[in-house]
């Protein structure tokens, strides 16, 4: 039996980097029982199987997304199919779009939501639920169409809808939370999409259902529930992981304070150094064979973008964050047709959140009362990031 056959899913919760850099020294095309999957790891071949869709299909018949989400999304559909819903996406999410409106959407967002930290008179807090995860779903929410709803609110729609999206193993209890999160959404939702299908805004929903055609609402929910998802979570996530790799390294910090044209750097490295999603997930089309192994046709493959970006082989001492490492390319957002959409976006929320908070707090540390503890693999940050100022 080879160490990818005794993974378990708790194994990877906790500290997925150390299977993973044992699966790309031993096993880099490898069955994992726990999760259902091939695990694909060094950086060239997830490359290759996220590029290559005539060979790895993004449509998987077993889909958790599909399963959870209420069908084929933007995220599962490959071809002109995909290419419509992306382009649906494109008034938005543009990087020269963004750029236009980033800074203005997200610093009055932050700088609220960093008043009522400051407003705390033991000047100490736990940042991931009450500072970064509400800049993440009031800033999308505003976009998309959404700024009606409650950070609360959106904050639980995200937690519930990764239930479903990383139930690999069929667990029935992550379905259910999943399933209830879900018919929530659709309640709270179809009425305002019918209103915004016949008289479009300049929202996301708006576009989604728009531009170009008109789609059905049922054509768009499932990747909306997708954007609800990812791009709730992971630029909040990504902005606790980056401040958790400064805290734990002063100097860093102390770098970024003194340069602030380095919070790109160092907003790009703790995507690298801690990828919010985890994995792209693929189908074989037949059998194909990879790093030695013959995937058989028909199985779901994950080709997992976090360990790309820890590959020895791309990069130097890979397991530090360090915000002067050569800035290059690295695997957090994908590769392919399907690179995330919403990077400059995520990347832009992220830089604010950072700036604004360090900023504010000259004497921000973690907090020693409290260990700083990651957990995920299909979505991977801080469980808590507890600091004092």
């Amino acid at each position: 039996m080879g160490f990818a056959a005794t993974i378990t899913v708790d194994q990877l919760e906790t500290d997925p980097y150390a299977a993973y850099a044992r699966l790309r020294a031993e096993e880099p095309v490898a069955w994992v029982p726990s999760v259902n999957l091939w695990l694909v790891t060094r950086a060239a071949d997830v490359e290759f199987v996220t590029t290559h869709p005539e060979l790895f299909t993004a449509h998987v018949d077993d889909s958790p997304i599909d399963r959870s989400f209420g069908g084929p999304s933007i995220i599962t559909v490959d071809g002109e199919r995909h290419l419509d819903l992306r382009r649906s996406l494109d008034a938005t999410y543009k990087p020269r779009v963004v750029a236009s409106y980033i800074d203005d959407l997200v610093t009055p967002i932050a700088q609220a939501t960093l008043e009522g930290l400051l407003a705390r008179p033991e000047r100490r807090a736990e940042l991931m639920a009450s500072y970064f995860e509400p800049i993440s779903v009031l800033s999308l929410g505003s976009v998309l169409g959404l700024a009606h709803l409650s950070a609360d609110r959106l904050q639980d729609w995200f937690h519930g809808l990764a239930m479903g999206a990383t139930n690999f193993e069929n667990d029935p209890e992550k379905q259910r939370i999943n399933d209830a999160t879900a018919a929530e959404i659709d309640a709270e939702l179809r009425p305002l999409m019918e209103h915004l299908r016949d008289e479009p805004d300049g929202s996301t929903i708006a576009s989604m259902l728009t531009v170009g055609r008109l789609r059905a609402i049922e054509e768009v929910m499932p990747s909306l529930k997708v954007i609800i998802l990812g791009g709730m979570q992971e630029p909040g996530h990504g902005a606790g992981s980056c401040l958790a790799g400064l805290l734990e390294d002063p100097a860093q910090l102390a770098l970024v304070r003194a340069e602030p044209a380095r919070w790109d750097d160092a907003v790009h490295e703790g995507l690298r150094w801690v990828a919010p999603i985890g994995t792209q997930t693929r189908q074989a089309v037949a059998d194909v064979e990879l790093g030695g192994t013959v995937i058989p046709g028909g199985a779901a493959v994950g080709a997992v973008v976090a360990s790309a970006c820890r590959d020895e082989s791309e990069f130097d001492d890979p397991d530090r964050f360090d915000v002067t490492r050569e800035r290059r390319p690295n695997a957090a957002f994908g590769y392919g047709p399907h690179f995330c959409a919403g990077h400059a976006f995520a990347r832009g929320q992220e830089r604010i959140a950072l700036q604004v908070l360090v900023e504010a707090m000259p004497d921000l540390a973690l907090d020693p009362a409290h260990e700083v503890a990651f957990r995920g693999w299909e979505f991977r940050a801080p469980a808590a990031l507890h600091v004092t100022w």
